[in-house]
């Protein structure tokens, strides 16, 4: 079943709901906030989706709002705190690569400006040279992990089917991202 027709008949109320009219698909300009997506696709690995929007608000809280400076500079004192808070997914491998993407989104920071900037500049047309290519910066970026994360911020397509109510409206906003860039 796709994620529209999964939340189609949600109540407008719902986490599912929210995300995927609102946020599943959009461009996310600010780098803090980008990173925050790929934490959230690392630690939703084997897991359902609806856990983790669950405990977004504790994830956003547990890595510092999403800061990238902040989590790039954690040390073992931070990732044994991490490892002890109930509210987060508590694998160390999750943990210590979103430590060790923080850092490599740093480095391209650096290099283009923006982590959003170092994104829409690649030359990949689909998911596989993707995956090549966060294979070669990041940790724990497999083919679903990268698939899913470029989708939800629609460099890839797929977040909507294109009878879904939210299609035409993701659309218009990446394509006019797009032109502002």
């Amino acid at each position: 079943m796709s994620y529209c027709n999964f939340c189609k008949n949600l109540p407008d109320e719902d986490r599912n709901k929210i995300y995927h009219d609102h946020h599943y698909g959009f461009p996310i300009p600010e780098d803090d906030e980008l990173f925050g997506r790929l934490i959230l696709e690392i630690m939703q690995a084997g897991l359902s989706w609806s856990i983790i929007l669950k405990k977004e608000p504790h994830f956003r809280e547990a890595f510092d709002e999403f800061s990238i400076d902040r989590i790039a500079e954690y040390d073992e004192e931070k990732i044994n705190s991490l490892l002890a808070n109930q509210n987060i997914i508590r694998n160390v491998l999750k943990i210590r690569s979103v430590i060790h993407n923080a850092q490599q989104v740093k480095t391209l920071q650096n290099e283009y400006g923006t982590f959003s900037e170092w994104i829409y500049l690649q030359d990949a047309k689909d998911k596989i040279e993707w995956v090549k290519i966060f294979k070669k910066k990041f940790k724990f970026v497999g083919g679903e992990i990268v698939n899913e994360f470029l989708m939800s911020i629609g460099v890839l397509k797929g977040a909507h089917q294109e009878d879904c109510p939210v299609f035409e409206k993701q659309l218009k906003t990446y394509q006019k991202w797009k032109e502002h860039e």
